[in-house]
């Protein structure tokens, strides 16, 4: 009999499977790697699907390595893909037949690069919710903080220089005038941070691999504190390691979005369109703001900033 249990099981295992056609699902959830992060948004999206109706035997849970080891009938009959990273994306973007794609866990211009350079991005509509915030979020918060800034300081990169129009924009509604430093190379960086420090109140951080990443951010952070310069960051590692505040989104609350604007496709609407984070969290470096003689409390913060956004 237990010869019998166990062919059983292999019989199951096929039909679920190896079997094509047999295992539909409604739902392909793509992860990049496997890291806390990756796990939290994953389950967030899944258990926002299941919460909007979708049965949970109907999501599939893969990792970008496995989508490309076979054909995967159960993946490619899925109605919605939710790709999370940039791996995740890429190796999506470039599979025939491909549904809609919903992308999260990727920076806005990650995203638009990703999608720029897929060959496959004619195929179905591919959407994001970005990983930044949209830099009116973020003045406010500035704002909100240090009401007497008026000059704000920005490093742009050759990446990040597309978004210049859009941080100007924010800026001037804002009566907030911007001090521009300009890094075309990792060589010009202390040229241009030198700049931004002569004349900002505050070095406003936009994220760009060439300005900010683990080699240069702890001189860049070294260099404003000594300069008095608050940092206003896009990740609250970078508050953690010394930048005053930053707003920003988890892994969860970005899962939970993506999650949502699946169950909108899967249900025949119009296909959203990519969007910044609904909900998101306010981190700042206490130590920091005493030492610039600050009386900033995080939770008061987070609180004026969800108030602020919730105002007609």
């Amino acid at each position: 009999m237990g010869w019998a249990r166990a062919l059983c099981g292999i019989l199951l295992g096929w039909t679920l499977w190896g079997a094509p056609g047999a295992f539909a699902a409604e739902v392909l959830v793509l992860s990049s790697e496997r890291s806390p992060n990756y796990h939290d948004a994953s389950q967030a999206a899944v258990a926002e699907l299941v919460r909007l109706g979708v049965r949970r035997t109907d999501i599939l849970q893969l990792y970008a390595s496995e989508l490309a080891a076979g054909d995967l009938g159960a993946a490619l009959s899925a109605k919605v893909w939710i790709t999370l990273g940039s791996d995740a994306l890429a190796r999506a973007l470039q599979r025939e037949g491909r549904p809609t794609l919903v992308s999260a866990l990727i920076p806005r211009l990650g995203f638009e690069r990703i999608l720029r350079d897929s060959p496959g991005r004619a195929a179905a509509p591919a959407v994001a919710v970005y990983l930044d915030q949209p830099f009116g979020r973020q003045l406010d918060l500035m704002h909100l903080a240090l009401p007497e800034v008026k000059r704000v300081g920005v490093l742009w990169g050759q990446e990040s220089l597309a978004q210049q129009p859009n941080l100007q924009a924010a800026a001037q509604v804002r009566g907030i005038e911007l001090v521009a430093g300009s890094v075309p190379s990792s060589a010009n960086l202390f040229a241009g941070l030198k700049t931004v420090l002569d004349g900002a109140d505050v070095l406003f951080a936009v994220a760009d691999p060439q300005v900010y990443n683990s080699s240069t951010i702890s001189n860049i952070l070294l260099a404003t504190y000594r300069a008095r310069v608050p940092v206003m960051a896009f990740s609250p590692a970078y508050v953690k390691a010394g930048a005053l505040l930053a707003v920003y989104s988890t892994p969860r609350q970005i899962g939970v979005q993506a999650g949502a604007m699946a169950r909108t496709v899967l249900q025949g609407g119009a296909v959203p369109a990519s969007q910044y984070p609904l909900e998101f969290s306010v981190a700042l470096n206490e130590h920091v703001a005493r030492s610039l003689g600050m009386s900033l409390d995080e939770a008061v913060l987070n609180e004026r900033l969800h108030r602020l956004e919730k105002r007609p």
